[in-house]
């Protein structure tokens, strides 16, 4: 099992869904860049691949994150 070294939740942000996928993309890529680490695993959880999941992958891997 793995642990969790980075943490971001889309409420701490203001805007709508898609502007808070996109900040939460930036920011989970900055957090997890500070704990070390380069390249996580992406689950989607179920649901599409587009929209505001697709906003926050592309977001993150701005910010330096590998998938």
């Amino acid at each position: 099992m793995g642990a969790t070294l980075a943490a971001v939740h889309g409420r701490s942000f203001k805007g709508s869904q898609s502007v808070q996928a996109v900040a939460v993309g930036s920011a989970i890529a900055k957090e997890a860049k500070a704990a070390g680490v380069a390249s996580a695993v992406f689950d989607r959880g179920g649901y599409r691949y587009g929209g505001q999941v697709k906003a926050l992958a592309d977001a993150a891997r701005e910010g330096g994150l590998a998938f």
